[in-house]
């Protein structure tokens, strides 16, 4: 690696998250660091602008070590895996909510205030994406993929000119609170990684002049952290005594812009879950939906904003009705490994889970059973063509190199917590090799490992 001077000793794939990058750590004999590749130039641009000026002002966002020349690729800081949503659910689960996740969340709160105040009124704004400022139209953008990704997949009914009118209501009211801060835009849980229960941030390069008031309704209404209410309310109070101590506000004004605020953000956040869940059909995004409709039942039940939105309120309280909305089957808790045969005619199998495809294997240049008019109506789960590809030896070999590939990840897997494997075989029809493939991969593992195995025959099926 030129910036370390370190020869690479290997390289290691992260989960994806919900974008197009893609990122690596890279392993040094000294050293290691994070790989990003992002096509979206504009958006790399907005991410490396932001991280040097927020080292400048001594905040706690990864040191960036080099930049490719074409602007899709660089390197930074790795910053490791525990994310505050990690933190937080493994001491809920031994210990409950206790002090010390209290303490991290001031902390978290501490940081954006200067994030917002500090650092904010300097930020080079010209280099955002893909708006200056959250505005009307960003507000806007928000509420209409609310609209098409949530409630028309959802099937929520609504009266579209209505609502429209709502939402230029709605957007006008939250306009009126200013726009003179940074705004982190998607200050999450998963967005802030520790490191000896201090906090480091990533991910802001969606940021953008907006209002106090959007960022800690991210983070203290995350769906999926599901803070006590008793507990949102503390950290509520924190925050405000803090930018209290930067800026003058009003505590009442404080609270009706506030309410303003989770509201959007809850409706954008099911527009992603509905555009990742519904249309995508990535399962963990519609398991978050039941959290987020709770948010909005929550807040609802003691909210006053002095802006009538008859329409958005019948949508609102129609979700928090809707029973089908409350409750996702949940995935094994372990490792599920998804084998798939498939005929290439019909392309490789999608990737559902947002985890990156795992193996595709060609089995196109095994003896193909389907050139044989004895065995042409048949299928790799009938015995005679069982024996016949058991009997070739270039079939056992390839078998058990699978087998070792396959193996091998499961194994890490398995000692790392993750939770997806995806395998798939592919041959001209798929219907014999591709078939058998995937039926010997699914026993072997079903036997040797505790995995769930889910096997799907594509074009059977």
């Amino acid at each position: 690696m030129t910036w370390s001077g370190q020869d690479i000793l290997r390289m290691e794939e992260l989960p994806p998250s919900g974008s197009n990058r893609e990122y690596v750590r890279i392993f040094g004999p000294d050293d290691t660091a994070i790989g990003v590749f992002n096509p979206d130039r504009k958006e790399n641009r907005a991410f490396l602008s932001f991280s040097k000026h927020f080292k400048e002002y001594g905040l706690p966002v990864p040191l960036v070590y080099a930049e490719s020349e074409d602007g899709l690729l660089y390197l930074e800081e790795d910053l490791g895996n525990v994310t505050l949503f990690s933190f937080l659910t493994e001491v809920r689960e031994q210990e409950g909510f206790t002090e010390e996740i209290i303490r991290v969340y001031e902390k978290v709160l501490d940081h954006l205030v200067r994030f917002q105040v500090e650092a904010g009124p300097s930020v080079d704004y010209s280099v955002c994406y893909p708006r200056a400022s959250f505005d009307k139209q960003s507000m806007l953008w928000d509420l209409h993929y609310f609209k098409y990704y949530f409630l028309k997949l959802a099937k929520v009914a609504f009266d579209e000119q209505l609502l429209e009118e709502d939402f230029h209501h709605f957007s006008d009211y939250l306009i009126s609170a200013g726009q003179e801060y940074f705004l982190y835009r998607d200050f999450q849980s998963r967005n802030v990684m520790l490191i000896k229960g201090e906090p480091f941030f990533i991910d802001y390069q969606g940021g953008r002049r907006g209002a106090l008031y959007y960022d800690p309704a991210s983070l203290l209404y995350d769906a999926k952290a599901d803070l006590p209410e008793e507990v949102r309310q503390h950290l509520l109070d924190y925050y405000r005594a803090s930018i209290q101590g930067k800026i003058k506000i009003d505590p009442d004004v404080f609270v009706k812009y506030f309410q303003g605020f989770v509201l959007i953000r809850i409706m954008q956040t099911l527009g992603a879950y509905g555009f990742r869940g519904f249309y995508e059909q990535k399962a963990h995004f519609l398991q978050s939906i039941p959290y987020a409709v709770q948010n909005l039942e929550n807040l609802l039940e003691r909210i006053s904003l002095p802006v009538e939105l008859p329409a958005l309120t019948k949508v609102w309280k129609d979700i928090i009705a809707n029973q089908s909305l409350r409750s996702f089957p949940q995935t094994y808790p372990g490792l599920t490994v998804k084998i798939t045969s498939f005929s290439y005619k019909n392309g490789i199998p999608m990737d559902e889970t947002g985890h990156g495809g795992g193996f595709v294997f060609d089995c196109r240049a095994l003896p193909n059973p389907g050139r044989l008019e004895q065995y042409r109506e048949l299928t790799g789960k009938d015995e005679t063509v069982i024996r016949f590809l058991d009997e070739r030896r270039e079939v056992q070999e390839f078998f058990e190199n699978v087998k070792e590939m396959v193996s091998r990840s499961v194994e890490d897997y398995l000692q790392r917590n993750f939770h997806h494997l995806m395998v798939s075989f592919g041959c001209t029809g798929g219907q014999h090799r591709s078939v058998y493939m995937a039926e010997k991969l699914a026993k072997y593992l079903q036997e040797k490992y505790d995995v769930q195995v889910v096997l799907k025959h594509r074009e059977k099926e």
